[in-house]
């Protein structure tokens, strides 16, 4: 196994929450991500680099060895199902709630739901455990059109401040998980470099308390 250590990371407020605290932890890419078009980026430390990727491909880049460890948010993990994941840390970051919402002041309907949603998985899972049948409909973005046009009865989404689905007629319903972001590692990558990775994980764990006590 390659001695190069590479850690993949979330394009967006993943991205820009997370560098602070790998900061702390004394790592920073040699150039700003967020004014490259580039994917790969060495950083201040010899044989450190970064994978700047979509947050849903962060569990299978470490997963399959592309990458040795990650930073994603706790729904993309849970979608994933986290095969083959340590996830040593919560990062505290990017915080927000898996929910699922529908129009306001409408009953959800007593029988077979119609669900919109990325997070089929959870999606299935949730209405199982309510003892709900539920039809899941797969959509990619937009979520919040599909109960106003008659496609679903509800919606399963991230919500952050609720003013999104304010704002198109909806309502926040049930909480399904809060959600922050996680550092994942792969298996492999923890037995085989574990002497590189746990001081990292111990420096963004420090960076991560001192970033509480602000």
């Amino acid at each position: 196994m390659s001695e190069q250590l590479t850690i993949a990371l979330s394009k967006g407020r993943i991205l820009e929450e997370t560098l602070p605290l790998l900061a702390g932890a004394g790592i920073e890419p040699e150039e700003d991500p967020e004014k490259s078009r580039k994917l790969v980026f060495e950083t201040t430390v010899p044989g450190v680099r970064l994978l700047i990727i979509r947050a849903t491909d962060v569990p299978t880049y470490v997963q399959y060895g592309g990458a040795d460890m990650g930073v994603a948010g706790k729904d993309v993990l849970m979608e994933h199902g986290g095969d083959g994941l340590y996830e040593p840390l919560d990062l505290a970051i990017a915080r927000c709630r898996l929910m699922t919402a529908g129009v306001a002041g409408q009953a959800v309907p007593e029988g077979r739901v119609r669900v919109a949603t990325k997070f089929t998985r959870l999606a299935r899972e949730y209405y199982a455990a309510q003892g709900k049948q539920a039809d899941i409909i797969k959509l990619y973005g937009a979520m919040e059109l599909a109960p106003l046009l008659g496609l679903a009865d509800e919606i399963v989404d991230i919500v952050d401040t609720g003013n999104t689905l304010k704002a198109n007629g909806l309502e926040p319903r049930e909480t399904i998980a809060d959600i922050s972001s996680r550092v994942v590692v792969s298996r492999a990558s923890m037995k085989m470099k574990h002497a590189r990775i746990q001081p990292i994980l111990d420096r963004m764990g420090e960076a991560v308390a001192r970033r509480q006590t602000q």
